[in-house]
């Protein structure tokens, strides 16, 4: 989408900070933690495992090549939180900073969240996002946006919840910024 994109007039936040861990909604230790490349093989394997009916937009992709490809690229450029149950990654979070924004002042960061189904219902894509946030805020990131498909309803009301707003829709997506504190 293009630089002109619409961000609220109000920061949402604050957020938690990485690391930290939960209970889940299951009565699970959920454990969120930074992600960079050393972490490739455990979220390979997250993605690996992910049901191809839930991806959305073409991602995560399938086989495990483009998944290393794909994660080469967010994990190496971007900023990530993994969500790990006994070891054993569940949940992946990324902000990649968008490059069609880079010849302006404020970059922009794309945002994508992945819980695997067993997880999800269970409080921990919540948790996942909101720490992303307050993780991309404490390393200088200040506008976030994302696009999800309109249908997803449980995704379009926690970002609402979490402080996103719709600044644009397509026909069958929305697009939605955040603007974070800068202070």
């Amino acid at each position: 989408m293009s630089p002109e994109r619409v961000y609220p007039d109000e920061p949402a936040g604050p957020f938690p900070t990485p690391p930290r861990s939960f209970a889940d909604k299951e009565e699970r230790t959920i454990e969120l933690e930074p992600a960079d490349m050393d972490d490739v093989d455990d979220i390979t394997a997250m993605y690996l495992d992910f049901d191809p009916a839930d991806r959305a937009q073409g991602i995560p992709p399938t086989g495990e090549g483009r998944i290393r490809d794909w994660l080469d690229t967010i994990v190496g450029e971007g900023l990530n939180i993994c969500a790990r149950h006994d070891g054993r990654v569940v949940g992946h979070a990324t902000l990649v900073p968008d490059t069609s924004t880079f010849e302006t002042d404020q970059v922009a960061h794309e945002l994508a969240i992945f819980v695997l189904q067993a997880y999800q219902r269970a409080g921990i894509g919540r948790q996942l996002l909101e720490t992303l946030l307050g993780y991309g805020h404490e390393e200088g990131v200040e506008r976030v946006w994302l696009t999800v498909e309109r249908w997803n309803t449980a995704a379009v009301s926690l970002y609402r919840d979490t402080g996103f707003e719709t600044c644009g829709s397509e026909s069958f997506e929305l697009e939605m910024s955040l603007l974070l504190d800068d202070s």
